[in-house]
């Protein structure tokens, strides 16, 4: 006979488990044998974004994007548009740290303008702490004084 096997999970994967176990059983498998589920959670990195042009600082998880984590200083006028690498409202240009991006226009983001760090806060995500400047249309609404 195997040996049986426990372990920690989560209450929902061990609720899911129970019940796949049960019905193993229920259908006249050996115990031993069940079925083993895993629940997995992506670990999140958070990391601190100064914009530079106002002083403003915010976390970001490694999860979400720039212009996401812009979004959550809950500041007023903040430009948003596509979301999706295609209408460039978004420009900024990373100063210092690491970052990942994905696919921009190149209508909006030339490949000299990713070698300088200039990229759409939509489609990057931070990799360490960052410093970014705020750029074309969105320099206008970010760099005003609040109201």
């Amino acid at each position: 006979m195997a040996p049986s096997l426990f372990l920690y999970w989560t209450p929902r994967a061990a609720t899911a488990y129970r019940a796949a176990r049960k019905r193993h059983t229920q259908a006249g498998r050996a115990p031993g044998a069940c079925i083993l589920i895993q629940e997995t959670t992506p670990v999140t990195t958070r990391f601190d974004v100064l914009i530079q042009d106002t002083g403003e600082r915010y976390r970001c998880a490694d999860t979400r994007s720039l212009l996401e984590g812009m979004e959550a200083l809950g500041r007023k006028g903040i430009p948003v548009g596509c979301r999706n690498g295609g209408c460039g409202v978004c420009k900024v240009q990373i100063t210092a740290g690491e970052y990942t991006k994905r696919v921009m226009s190149r209508e909006h983001v030339s490949e000299d303008d990713e070698a300088q760090g200039r990229v759409l806060a939509c489609r990057v995500r931070p990799a360490s702490d960052l410093q970014l400047a705020v750029i074309g249309l969105m320099r206008k609404s970010v760099c005003r004084p609040p109201a």
